[in-house]
């Protein structure tokens, strides 16, 4: 995955401490109702789609970026999905992050799925009774952007 600029310029200043960053997931449906997933090039499993926006990008401007980025697919945000503040994630050069997920719903309007970067394997459509092994966050995603409900989110922690 390549880091974006300004993050290697902050790590360059901070160190491997503990950056809170924006993250933004796409799940992405065609007309027929398949979603578009990629096998990704760190990790070899299907992953949902995603990414870091860059300093002043607005969400659903870098879900049409990362996915076009990734896969070709041109695509319309069309609503919120779900807002998660996520575990912290420490990464094999010992970078600590933790990211604060957007999820939305989004309809491709074009282009080809392909491998668009080097940040995946393969690209596909799947119906989304026929996914391929896919862990939790993914599964979650989508079963979100399927349901016919508000904005899911977190419940506020009791401690």
């Amino acid at each position: 995955m390549a880091i974006p600029e300004y993050i290697s310029a902050l790590r360059a200043s901070a160190g491997r401490q503990l950056l809170w960053l924006p993250g933004v997931t796409a799940i992405v449906f065609d007309d027929r109702g398949r979603v578009l997933l990629n096998r990704r090039t760190d990790t070899r499993e299907w992953a949902v789609l995603g990414g870091i926006p860059d300093p002043g990008e607005q969400p659903a401007a870098c879900a049409v970026r990362e996915v076009y980025e990734e896969t070709g697919v041109h695509c319309v945000p069309e609503r919120v999905v779900l807002v998660q503040g996520l575990e912290p994630v420490t990464y094999e050069n010992g970078d600590i992050c933790q990211y604060m997920d957007i999820t939305m719903r989004c309809r491709a309007v074009g282009g080809e799925a392909r491998v668009n970067d080097d940040e995946s394997l393969e690209v596909a459509w799947f119906a989304v009774d026929a996914l391929p092994d896919l862990n939790e966050f993914g599964r979650f995603r989508i079963k979100q952007a399927l349901a016919d409900a508000p904005t899911w989110f977190d419940p506020m922690s009791s401690d």
